[in-house]
């Protein structure tokens, strides 16, 4: 093994095959819906063709020998020499889970742990043809079709430079040849006037008039490919995408290249019309019509290449580009605090400039670490899949928005959440197709994955056209495991008893497998989302289906915030769990289980004075009259009492030093307008530790 290459050439194939993994899980699993399309079996060989290629550079041989037995196998698939079935499918996409654990050993510069040689050698088998008249097929044929995807090896070139000699030395009647021409058998090397013969053949002259021209044997320009023809069309020396792609064609791929000129028996390559010229040909002067219409999209591949455009760069300096446009945004705002108090014109239209820029600063640096939901989404066709087929389910996988962009922070933390919100709408949602179809439902069910933007917040949704939850069966689980009793099991409302999922220990499976049934997961998806700023909240129908519903906010780094204020410290309250504000008599409050509570639109809010939590004011008289902010909590909504509101402020959150860490209800702090250090409030911490 090469590990020890080139620090940059490694990168490259990390990179590289890093993605082509990525698709080729999906693009599995739809083949599996679409057996038939030859546009996805080609892009799957090409997958593990150029997975491979890259690793046999690096030596890494056993991927390279897991790769080859996977691409034999899409090789006679898209020849049609055999037909993609469920069990085919398992035994690739277990060949897959091998190349990529053996590509995360090289990510971390260990040495690649081969797959087994029971997986090798049934991957073998299914390269070989379903039926025996193909099965009795040569095998250099099904060799040479496995590079058809335009790469030509080493041997093939040097078979090519054999051709190109034995060519102009094999016939006894052939006329004299220049004096560098290399005798058969002896130097490898091709001189500049054979280049330029092979040139003229392809391109100037044509295969087919110029053989006198050339001092061919008019046999030997009978064996010239045929297509090559149209390239006498075009004008001047170069030699044109297409022309070259033909070549790549009759050398390599369909025309079984130079080496079947040999004396061997012919193969059925050796019959095809870019062989040999056949009745039907056109002459070598009136080149089909194809390529003539072909002939003007050349120039348009001829523009500035696409790589020239992109860039690598490591996500440690985003990162530190983003912490430094975090630090301007500080120094906007309080330059807003100064340029407001100042009577001075000029003042207001500088700090009003720079408001602009650093917003523009800010979006442009923070569309730089976003990523798109994509490669969350990647991964769910191949998990329905396999639990489907564990569980003798049928689910159809439906993905929308799958460009949403998001933080790259975001798309890495939101992953473990969406997949086990993923398998427990396969497992508990959906039923079997028989109770389906009992239900008049059909037999597949329907998972669906949708996100989108909204302002600045990401909403994912997460349905299932399942059998959907049972208030009163989750209100008696919620009885029989003492989390509730049963008068207050009963006060519940329907949405409310959805959320009981989201207690530790808390299933209504009856059976315990290797998917579900243990009661941990969905406290823990709670507890992630509640950690990103964010929402989840559930509606359901018996006998329709559950939808979740996710809101995170597009990014962590910079976070609007609504400033308020506690005695005379200042407090920042994340603004994606800010629901309402108002005024409030606290003379008009109600008493309900032993809490304080508040009734608005006849809904009941708990009340909770957090300065009395957060801020020493002993002796202080309680106000008749406050502030209320309701904030919403995972799924509960509580109202916060507060001395003053200042407004909304982006802040940039800062950790909190040794001494703080840890301090419950606080997330960090930051620095306002006027030059002051306000605390950042956690609010789940917040009610876990003081509600």
């Amino acid at each position: 093994m090469a590990l020890d290459a080139d620090e940059e050439i490694l990168q490259d194939f990390l990179v590289e095959a890093g993605e082509i993994l990525e698709k080729l899980s999906e693009q599995l699993v739809d083949l599996e819906q679409h057996p038939d399309d030859g546009d996805l079996l080609n892009a799957i060989f090409r997958g593990f063709h150029t997975v491979k290629g890259g690793a046999g550079f690096l030596q890494l041989d056993a991927l390279v020998n897991c790769c080859h037995s996977a691409e034999n196998v899409f090789d006679i698939l898209r020849n049609r020499k055999r037909r993609v079935d469920a069990e085919l499918m398992d035994v690739v996409l277990e060949a897959l889970d091998y190349v990529n654990t053996m590509f995360d050993e090289v990510r971390n510069r260990e040495e690649p742990t081969p797959a087994p040689d029971a997986l090798i050698h049934a991957l073998d088998a299914l390269a070989q043809p379903a039926d025996s008249a193909t099965a009795a097929a040569p095998e250099p044929e099904a060799e040479t079709a496995s590079h058809s995807d335009g790469d030509i090896t080493d041997d093939e070139f040097e078979q090519l430079l054999d051709a190109l000699s034995d060519g102009k030395q094999g016939g006894d009647d052939a006329p004299t040849e220049p004096a560098g021409t290399p005798a058969a058998g002896g130097d490898d090397e091709i001189t500049d006037d054979e280049f330029e013969k092979l040139l003229d053949q392809l391109h100037g002259k044509g295969q087919f008039s110029g053989a006198t021209a050339v001092g061919e044997d008019p046999a030997e320009a009978a064996k010239a490919p045929e297509p090559v023809a149209d390239g006498g069309t075009a004008g001047g020396d170069l030699i044109t995408d297409d022309e070259f792609e033909k070549l790549l064609d009759d050398l390599h791929g369909k025309g079984g290249g130079p080496s079947a000129t040999g004396a061997g028996p012919a193969t059925p390559a050796d019959t095809s019309p870019q062989r040999k010229p056949t009745a039907s040909s056109p002459p070598a002067d009136s080149p089909p019509p194809a390529a003539e219409k072909s002939r003007p999209a050349a120039p348009a591949r001829d523009a500035a290449p696409a790589a020239e455009t992109t860039v690598r760069v490591d996500t440690k300096r985003l990162d530190d580009i983003m912490n430094m446009v975090g630090e301007l945004v500080l120094v906007r705002n309080r330059l807003q605090r100064l340029g407001a108090a100042s009577e001075d014109e000029h003042m207001h239209k500088a700090v009003a400039n720079l408001d602009v820029v650093t917003t523009d600063l800010q979006s442009a640096v923070m569309q730089t670490r976003m990523q798109p939901i994509k490669k969350v989404f990647g991964r769910f066709p191949r998990v329905v899949r396999d639990l489907a087929r564990n569980l003798n389910k049928e689910i159809n996988l439906v993905m929308h928005g799958e460009d949403t962009d998001l933080d790259k922070n975001l798309v890495e933390a939101l992953s473990d959440p969406l997949v086990h919100l993923v398998r427990n709408s396969v497992d508990h949602g959906i039923e079997l197709p028989s109770v389906r179809e009992k239900a008049g439902k059909p037999r597949a069910g329907t998972v669906t994955l949708s996100a989108e933007q909204e302002g600045d917040h990401i909403l994912l949704v997460i349905e299932d056209d399942g059998g959907g939850m049972d208030p009163n069966k989750l209100r008696q689980k919620a009885v029989e495991k003492g989390l509730l009793d049963q008068d207050a099991a009963d006060r519940l409302t329907n949405n409310e008893c959805f959320n009981l999922i989201f207690a530790a220990g808390f299933s209504t499976k009856e059976q315990i497998s290797d998917v579900s049934g243990r009661g941990v997961g969905m406290d823990v998806v709670k507890t992630k989302i509640s950690q990103l700023n964010g929402q989840i909240n559930i509606v359901s129908e018996v006998g329709k289906g559950t939808k979740i519903l996710i809101k995170v906010p597009l990014t962590l780094a910079i976070m609007p915030t609504l400033m308020i204020m506690l005695g005379d410290q200042s407090f920042a309250l994340p603004l994606v769990n800010v629901v309402e504000i108002f005024h409030l008599d606290l003379t008009k409050t109600n008493i309900v289980d032993g809490r304080e509570c508040i009734v608005v639109r006849e809904k009941v809010f708990p009340l909770f004075h957090i300065k009395r939590w957060l801020v020493r004011s002993a002796g202080e008289a309680e106000p008749e009259n406050a502030h209320v902010v309701i904030v919403a909590m995972g799924t509960k909504q509580v109202g916060f009492v507060v001395d003053q509101l200042v407004g909304q402020e982006e802040v940039v959150i800062k950790p909190l030093g040794r001494a703080l860490q840890g301090t419950p209800g606080m997330a960090g702090a930051t620095i306002t307008g006027d030059g002051r250090i306000a605390l950042i409030i956690d609010v789940p911490s917040l009610l876990q530790h003081y509600g």
